[in-house]
């Protein structure tokens, strides 16, 4: 696990109650690295005179507590590092800038569980919180355990190209013992890919480093690391010296998970030599000390082993039951070279039991998860050539190896500022799209606006003579009945000679409101152009026409003009038509126009139809009644 969170810690507030609990913690953080047990007891001392300085603790302090305590009991106690977890969360909203490493050690608790989707879940938002964060130390954690993740599932390029970054980043940062712990990393997922004998140089080079520094439970992973390489090798004895260190280290230090790898790799030396008596009582010592480690693929290894040295005893009904339930657990974890061997095994065994159906299915599941393997890592091998780093870790005092690293430096920095161009081209971009949707929008809300100026009569706010034409032009050419109304104010002139232009400009306004208010659609309606309006009525006849007409003269006669005509009414004449097979807008127009004329000629205030073809004669009214002085007569019509 890795220990980080110092520039975090190093920059919070130190209250003088808190600072002898921040320093315990930083002795805690060193420990275990090589004393667990030490550093758990520091971390709980620590977390308890935090707990005595009540409000006083920083928060940031308190987290980094219950980190550590999360990350000690994850590979013991999973109960408890569940409740660490739980109390360092409610204090994020408190200390924020450590999420990244809480959401590392839940991603720890679910991989040990087997549930790697959740848990890389977990660690994806873990290096995305920290890069968010500008927080390099906890971007290398969770890049090294979404890493080692990968590689785990076989992902052996996105593995290695994030082991590579982590352990740049610990190098920047100067925390050596962490980049050897990801240079521990690469060597595991070397392993997986095949290349053991590469994995033995890394695990050797950095089990020396680690012995140098005094790193115990360290040099416990890391030799146990080593003896799954000398096992894959098949270097029985060498591998049988490796894990019988880790045994010894791990029972000095009070490790027990170290001890269960141990005891199961020893049984897998004893079942390669044909010993599955020993292999079996190897393999209770480590079932036992699993039950104090929540590692389900280590229960897994276990159980393969355990049916490796059942079939090896010809036991087979129990040597399929424990195989069977590893590959389960193995499929869950997605752990793609173990789910492998466990397929084989299950195929020797089914063999072994004379069941050839089921061992040719086992056969053939075997195969197709080794070809895959195989698959990926000859594929990978090509795609992480521009991330291996051999030769640096062969000789990092190399010159060739500096220059190298240099010109890496280089090119990320290239990169970052390509990066950083690429983002600025983006916003301008964006910034180009959002102006050009302004302007669109701009443009078209001031072509509608045109449109409706260029079809509207400016004094009356009715459509204009444009506007009802087209409407009169698109009815005809649908060969659709209609009406045609051209309505005419009666002595305008006079009017606007002896009140002005104005008072006449009120009174056309006022005509417009009794035309809008009478006119609802599908009526259209608007200005001919001086006094006079015209309004068209859809799927009409005659006598509907003519009646329309006469409610709009008695509405018009009606009207109050008192304001601007003090000792007089205003009326209107109305000429109508209907439009017939093979009119145009101009006969309409003419006819329409024609009864007008007679309406005008016969005393104004009345409503003339023009009907039948051209030469025809109008229908008229008569007058209906008698007007007061000085007000027009009122007529009427009938047809």
């Amino acid at each position: 696990m890795l220990l980080t969170l110092s520039a975090i810690v190093a920059a919070a507030p130190t209250p003088a109650s808190d600072t002898p609990a921040r320093s315990m913690l930083e002795r805690s953080r060193a420990a275990m690295r090589s004393d667990p047990e030490q550093g758990r007891k520091l971390a709980e001392q620590a977390l308890a005179d935090l707990g005595r300085a009540g409000a006083a603790a920083d928060p940031d302090t308190l987290v980094l507590a219950h980190w550590l305590l999360c990350d000690y009991h994850a590979e013991r106690d999973r109960a408890a590092a569940e409740d660490h977890l739980a109390q360092g969360r409610a204090l994020l909203p408190r200390a924020p800038r450590l999420r990244p490493s809480l959401l590392g050690c839940e991603g720890d608790l679910r991989e040990l569980a087997g549930d790697s989707v959740q848990a890389m879940a977990l660690y994806e938002q873990s290096v995305a919180v920290a890069e968010q964060l500008h927080d390099d130390e906890q971007r290398a954690d969770g890049l090294y355990r979404r890493g080692y993740l990968r590689g785990v599932r076989g992902e052996f390029a996105n593995g290695l190209f994030d082991l590579r970054l982590a352990n740049q980043l610990y190098e920047r940062l100067g925390m050596p013992q962490q980049a050897l712990t990801s240079l521990n990393a690469i060597a595991i997922l070397y392993n997986r890919m095949g290349d053991h004998a590469q994995a033995r140089y890394y695990f050797e080079a950095a089990l020396k480093a680690q012995q140098a520094a005094g790193l115990r439970r360290e040099q416990a992973v890391t030799q146990h690391n080593l003896g799954r390489a000398l096992e894959n090798l098949k270097d029985w004895d060498a591998a049988q010296h490796a894990f019988e260190a880790v045994l010894a280290l791990s029972r000095e230090i009070g490790y027990p998970r170290g001890e269960a790898y141990a005891l199961r790799g020893l049984a897998s030396v004893r079942n390669a030599r044909g010993d599955a008596s020993g292999a079996l009582g190897l393999l209770d010592q480590a079932s036992e000390l699993h039950h104090r480690t929540p590692d389900e693929r280590l229960r897994a290894q276990i159980l393969l082993q355990r049916g490796i040295a059942m079939r090896l005893l010809r036991r087979p009904v129990e040597a399929l039951a424990a195989l069977g339930e590893a590959q389960k657990v193995f499929s869950t974890a997605d752990s793609r070279a173990e789910l492998a061997t466990t397929y084989g095994e299950l195929a020797t065994a089914l063999s072994d039991q004379g069941d050839w159906h089921g061992a040719f299915e086992q056969q053939q599941k075997y195969k197709a998860v080794s070809d895959e393997l195989l698959h990926r890592q000859l594929d990978q091998r090509f795609a992480t050539l521009k991330v291996e780093f051999d030769s640096a870790a062969k000789d990092k005092e190399n010159q060739l190896l500096m220059r190298e690293k240099a010109a890496t430096e280089r090119a990320l920095d290239q990169e970052r500022r390509a990066s950083a161009l690429r983002a600025v081209v983006i916003a301008l971009a964006a910034l180009l799209v959002v102006v050009m949707g302004v302007l669109v929008w701009r443009h078209r809300r001031t072509s509608h606006r045109m449109q409706d100026l260029a079809m509207t009569d400016e004094l009356t706010h009715l459509p204009n003579r444009r506007h009802v034409l087209g409407k009169l032009q698109g009815l005809l050419a649908q060969r659709q009945a209609c009406a045609l109304l051209i309505v005419d104010l009666d002595f305008f002139k006079m009017i606007n000679d002896e009140h002005g232009h104005l008072v006449g400009d009120d009174i056309l306004r006022a005509i417009a409101t009794v035309l809008r208010d009478s006119g609802r659609a599908p009526v259209e309606l608007g200005r001919l152009g001086g006094e006079e309006f015209i309004v068209v009525l859809p799927e009409v006849d005659i006598d509907t026409a003519i009646a329309a007409a006469e409610r709009l003269r008695q509405k018009v006669a009606e009207l109050d003009v008192s304001r601007w005509l003090p000792d007089r009414n205003i009326t209107i004449s109305i000429g109508i038509t209907l439009a017939e097979s093979g009119d145009t807008v101009s006969s309409v127009l003419r006819r329409a126009d024609e009864a007008l004329y007679e309406a005008k000629r016969s005393g104004r205030n009345r409503c003339v139809a023009r009907i039948g073809a051209m030469g025809l004669p109008p229908v008229r009214g008569t007058a209906a009644a008698e007007a007061p002085a000085q007000v027009v007569p009122a007529g009427s019509v009938t047809s």
